[in-house]
């Protein structure tokens, strides 16, 4: 298997896609009548996500976040609400698990096809302190959910 970095071309269509994430975040807000709700925060960056869900017979049917910080964390919540509509709840955990094996730089999990847009997160594995801005929405998720179960 190919462990080369990106072309440059593609390197920079990531950085591009992250940052338009941060700058027009999708699904941003609070839910009305969320069924989950969790905030967590960095201290060491200073990251914050507050994340609501609407979970209905298993399925995560609404998804919103508040929050604040780098481009790395806000762009990987809103690619997360953006994935997560509409998915079981045992997808979701799922979801996270591959992405916390992406950022621990597992090669497969950077290719696969079900990350969607996240995969150009990938990069951030290799930056150790990036890592948990990048998996904090998805800690988020994993706690409201497991809280539930």
């Amino acid at each position: 298997m190919d462990t080369s970095p990106p072309e440059p071309r593609l390197s920079a269509l990531y950085q591009e896609l992250i940052l338009d994430h941060y700058r027009r975040p999708r699904n941003k807000g609070m839910l009305e009548h969320p069924t989950h709700a969790v905030s967590l925060n960095n201290p060491l960056c200073g990251d914050e996500i507050d994340l609501q869900l609407l979970v209905q017979d298993a399925v995560i049917r609404d998804v919103r976040f508040v929050g604040r910080g780098c481009s790395i964390s806000q762009a990987s919540a809103s690619m997360m609400t953006q994935l997560l509509k509409e998915k079981s709840v045992p997808q979701a955990l799922v979801l996270a698990g591959r992405i916390s094996a992406m950022m621990q730089g597992d090669a497969a999990a950077a290719t696969d096809k079900s990350l969607g847009e996240l995969r150009a997160l990938a990069g951030v594995s290799k930056f150790p302190v990036r890592i948990k801005c990048a998996l904090l929405p998805w800690n988020a998720l994993s706690d409201a959910l497991k809280s539930s179960a």
